[in-house]
């Protein structure tokens, strides 16, 4: 459940002076959820049209600009069936999916997935702000690489480098702690080639980059070396654990997710009692 603000900002999510208030399809079976956001949305500017049930939904489809739909239902039912239905029948209205787990986190046909838990009243009205632009059938490009990658890293851990490629080795993010190995700013990755901007420094990834966006199959490195080609001087001994799994990226394409993370330090002979 999306927890409400102390105070809601009175400037920075404001609505700009439109004839008529956006329309904000809300989808939920939990009345209390449906409620609070319909309160929170109308607090600033957008005009809400809540419903509780998949017919209630697409009965609304024809008067609405932007969709917001929880993802678990009930009774077997899910809000990407709602979200498969209105891209059939109006293919540029915005969908923004609330989910409480990471099941069917991407690949479908949502704009944006915020996972509840890891996302905010103020991730909500950005998510809402920034695709205002597609309001009304205006077909724009959205690009929700940081909603659907950054909150996957929170979901992984802060403490995990997380970089995640498409097949030919294409930074589409890189957490922080991931950067900061590295030695770059994030938004320095974005867009740059792996097998080009950090050999010889990180170990040729390629092969297996390519193979986990191909097969769709978990690479698990059994070296514990860790992701660069030489340790440095202070990581002679550590043990790494390093994973790629599958993901289907914002636009649809194959990627992969490649994490790394300490797995155990070695002692010193400081941490240890002296014998008596």
């Amino acid at each position: 459940m999306i927890e409400p603000p102390d105070s809601i900002p009175s400037v920075l999510h404001q609505m700009p002076n439109l004839r008529q208030p956006v329309r904000v399809l809300l989808l939920d079976d939990e009345p209390n959820n449906l409620h609070l956001r319909t309160a929170i949305l109308r607090q600033h500017g957008y005009e809400c049209v809540p419903a509780a049930t998949i017919e209630e939904a697409t009965d609304l489809f024809n008067s609405i600009d932007i969709a917001v739909l929880d993802y678990h239902l009930g009774a077997g039912q899910f809000g990407t069936e709602v979200a498969a239905l209105l891209r059939r029948r109006r293919p540029h209205v915005p969908i923004i999916i609330l989910s409480a787990t990471l099941d069917r986190y991407f690949g479908g046909v949502e704009d944006m997935h915020l996972l509840k838990g890891h996302s905010s009243v103020e991730d909500l009205l950005d998510a809402l702000s920034s695709l205002g632009a597609k309001r009304r059938g205006a077909p724009v490009v959205v690009d929700a690489r940081d909603f659907f990658y950054s909150r996957l890293s929170l979901t992984i851990g802060s403490d995990v480098l997380v970089q995640i490629f498409d097949e030919n080795g294409i930074w589409q993010h890189c957490n922080d702690a991931a950067a900061e190995y590295l030695g770059q700013p994030r938004d320095w990755f974005i867009g740059r080639c792996v097998f080009q901007e950090l050999h010889p420094l990180m170990r040729d990834w390629r092969e297996v980059i390519q193979t986990v966006c191909h097969s769709r199959e978990t690479y698990i490195d059994r070296t514990r070396r860790g992701l660069l080609n030489q340790p440095r001087p202070d990581e002679q001994q550590l043990t790494w654990s390093v994973l790629a799994f599958p993901i289907t990226l914002h636009d649809n394409r194959s990627g992969a997710v490649l994490t790394a993370r300490i797995l155990e330090k070695p002692q010193r002979t400081s941490d240890f009692l002296p014998f008596l």
